[in-house]
């Protein structure tokens, strides 16, 4: 049993639960669209009798192409009675009688005033990767519908079908760090400022680093704070691993890094072609992240990857490019403003040990010193 609502960004539970038209509809088919997901208990309740109403009055404003509808319902008379009205396709009901769906949701909490079990009526409005977009607790029944369909006909146009491009093996998974947070990671940069950020390689036998300004220019700044630090922990786990799982079949229970980097235009500051596990003190890395913090505040710096042609990937502020570390894939140049973003990689406990054998590998000191870089690029 999930004790709290969803957060933005979290991925849905999958369930199977009846509808008038199934016996068993398995929710994680209707995927492709928004979903809007109504734990509405009974319409016992005037409130949701009230909102219910609304909604299917507007019901010409769900269809299974741009939104669809599912209320949830717990109380077997709604069913027997029919006191709910469907509209297929766009607007259906699951009958969710034990109360099983409503437990995953988090819908059914304890009270700590009484310490007895409470049903929170609630609304989750998700993306088409079945994503939480919003969660609306029920409150004012007499604005409610209005207010849910405003947010509904705020969201972007999916867009058409369309012939796919061929496209390297990676993703772009948007609301990983909510707009407040991202806001505070760029504030950490700017409060204790960065340091110069090299490379690793494979030197006689041991992994050590390097700066060289004409492959790599970037600064970093170690996230010091163990709150902050557990926060984005918090954040990867809950709303980023599970594409990952879902998409590549790769379960990540380890994570490299906490690192804010800053891409400065004044330095035209990039990151040349690379792949960042091929070295015995890389070689444990699966899966690189790369979550901008601040779109719209620079020019250039995109992610593209040369051995799959010449798209250029920009995610959405807050949201991230993840793909395999195996994959060559290069940042490019920021021509002005500055690019701030949260660098971690993604393993699990098999490469920890590969790690943990490899450390043997890894050189104490590095070949070189940012202030031999900079006086190499002249």
């Amino acid at each position: 049993m999930r004790k709290r609502l969803l957060t933005f960004g979290e991925p849905a539970p999958w369930f199977s639960a009846p509808t008038n038209a199934n016996a068993n509809f398995h929710f994680d088919t209707v995927a492709g669209r928004y979903v809007v997901l109504c734990f509405f208990e009974s319409t016992a309740r005037p409130d949701s009798r009230k909102i219910l109403d609304d909604l299917w009055q507007a019901r010409s404003r769900f269809s299974d192409d741009h939104v669809t509808f599912f209320g949830v319902g717990h109380d077997p008379l709604d069913k027997e009675q029919s006191r709910v009205q469907e509209q297929i396709p766009g607007l259906r009901y699951f009958w969710d009688f034990d109360r099983r769906v409503a437990a995953d949701y988090g819908a059914m909490q304890l009270d700590p005033n009484t310490g007895l079990q409470r049903f929170v009526a609630h609304t989750v409005v998700l993306d088409s990767r079945l994503r939480t977009l919003a969660v609306i607790p029920f409150d004012d029944p007499n604005t409610y519908a209005a207010r849910l369909l405003q947010l509904i006909d705020s969201l972007p146009p999916l867009g058409q079908p369309h012939v796919a491009e061929v496209q390297a093996p990676v993703m772009v998974v948007p609301r990983i760090f909510e707009p407040e947070f991202c806001r505070k990671l760029i504030d950490l940069y700017e409060q204790h400022g960065g340091k110069e950020s090299g490379f690793m390689r494979e030197v006689n036998g041991k992994t050590v680093g390097m700066y060289d300004y004409g492959h790599k220019r970037r600064q970093d700044c170690e996230i010091p704070d163990e709150d902050i630090r557990r926060a984005c922990m918090i954040r990867i786990h809950d709303r980023l691993v599970p594409e990952i799982e879902k998409a590549y079949q790769f379960k990540a229970t380890r994570m490299e890094r906490y690192i804010v980097a800053c891409y400065d235009g004044t330095q035209n500051a990039h990151f040349r072609a690379h792949r960042d596990n091929t070295t015995k003190g890389t070689a444990h890395r699966k899966f690189a992240v790369s979550l901008v913090l601040n779109t719209g505040e620079f020019d250039g710096g995109f992610v593209w990857f040369p051995e799959y042609g010449r798209q250029m990937f920009a995610p959405p502020a807050g949201g991230a490019v993840v793909f395999s570390c195996s994959l060559l894939h290069e940042a490019t140049p920021v021509t002005s403003g500055k690019r701030y973003v949260f660098l971690p990689f993604l393993y699990d406990d098999a490469a920890a040990r590969l790690r943990h054998e490899n450390l043997r590998f890894v050189a104490g000191e590095d070949v070189n010193t940012p202030q031999q870089a900079q006086q190499a690029a002249g």
